[in-house]
């Protein structure tokens, strides 16, 4: 397999933010359209940024930080530092090299990846590209029609090395995505979710009076609780459960053997108006914390722009963070380079963050690094 293009970044890369505007004058209007936009008035989409922002950090002086770190531990396992690449569809809209490309630079800065089910590029390609990496490799899934199909996706999954599974579970329908109708976004006929070749389609059931397209046809077949049973006792793999925002179903993934879950709302994407993540996280942490036992792990995501942000998530009880839409832009505007540029800029500013607070390690993060407003 040959590696990704060679690449230069443009000049002027301070922050994350600045692969934006590159990325905007390199993809087409549709794919902006899809990879930027959320569900209706895209209000959860603005609140998950604006809810980091408005989180304040109460740094300490003077504190001993020699031989500090950013290491941390994840499904029982070290890792360098806490922030993995969130499970995004179709890179190849963003960069002829896609998935590929975002796992070159995952394994160069030891960072995690979650690929997509709706991936661009095959499972198998993927796991080879971030071989040697000191990340982990998962991978994500939606429960498919055909359980039939979906075992033996979770079967070459498993073949491929990855180490866990990531089920969404906040994304039973697509949200009313009014940027992407307005834009008239399809697919171009190059790309296409690879791995579901095959897979078969939502059976359409026929409709008399009064019955719902939705509900009577599409929903007949959408993923339960009975599935996430099921799948735990089709797999070696441990499973995560990805969209989880309310603490009674925190506590049935929990009873039904998740090792963890990912806190978010799909980065605003499907249901307009609910919790930001920053808000939910320390919510479904107590959660957690309150059942008996060692703690699942929990992963947070959406909005994630800054290494304050990583340091904000992990004081809120988070284990990890997942990079999202800004990785794309990266890529967009640089391939692999563009990706590793952006993992290697949150980690710089994650040390600095953890410096300038005194935190000499993750685990001396906590609640008591944020301000808490005085009324």
């Amino acid at each position: 397999m040959s590696g990704p293009r060679r690449e230069a970044l443009p000049e002027g890369i301070a922050g994350l933010a600045d692969f934006e505007a590159h990325a905007r004058a390199r993809i087409s209007e549709t794919a902006w359209a899809y990879f930027s936009g959320g569900a209706a008035d895209e209000l959860s989409l603005r609140a998950n940024r604006a809810a980091w922002n408005a989180l304040r950090l109460h740094p300490r002086v003077l504190r001993e930080l020699a031989g500090g770190h950013t290491r941390t531990r994840l499904l029982d396992r070290e890792l360098p530092h806490p922030i993995l690449l969130a499970p995004i569809a179709y890179q190849q809209l963003a960069h002829a090299d896609g998935e590929i490309a975002s796992a070159y630079a995952a394994a160069a800065q030891d960072a995690g990846l979650i690929l997509s089910a709706q991936s661009s590029t095959a499972l198998e390609a993927v796991a080879q590209a971030m071989a040697g990496g000191a990340g982990p490799l998962w991978f994500q899934l939606y429960i498919q029609p055909d359980r039939g199909f979906t075992r033996e996706l979770v079967q070459r999954a498993e073949a491929a090395g990855f180490q866990a599974l990531v089920l969404t579970v906040d994304a039973p329908v697509q949200g009313a995505r009014d940027r992407e109708r307005r834009a008239g976004f399809k697919l171009p006929a190059h790309i296409s979710a690879v791995n579901l070749a095959g897979a078969t389609p939502p059976a359409r059931a026929p409709l008399g009076n009064g019955q719902s397209a939705l509900f009577d046809g599409l929903l007949s077949t959408a993923a339960s609780w009975r599935d996430v049973e099921w799948l735990r006792g089709i797999t070696r793999l441990p499973l995560l459960l990805k969209g989880v925002q309310h603490a009674d179903d925190a506590r049935q993934a929990m009873d039904l053997g998740a090792a963890g879950l990912v806190v978010s709302n799909h980065g605003g994407r499907t249901l307009d108006t609910v919790a930001a993540t920053a808000e939910l996280l320390p919510y479904l942490a107590d959660a957690l914390r309150a059942r008996p036992g060692p703690r699942a792990s929990l992963l947070v995501d959406g909005g994630i722009h800054r290494g304050t942000d990583v340091l904000k998530a992990i004081a809120l009880g988070a284990d990890a963070v997942l990079l999202g839409r800004p990785y794309v832009h990266a890529l967009a505007t640089a391939g692999a380079l563009g990706v590793a540029h952006a993992l290697r800029l949150l980690r710089d500013e994650l040390e600095i963050a953890m410096a300038l607070c005194g935190c000499k390690q993750l685990s001396e993060a906590g609640p008591h690094l944020l301000w808490q407003t005085r009324l």
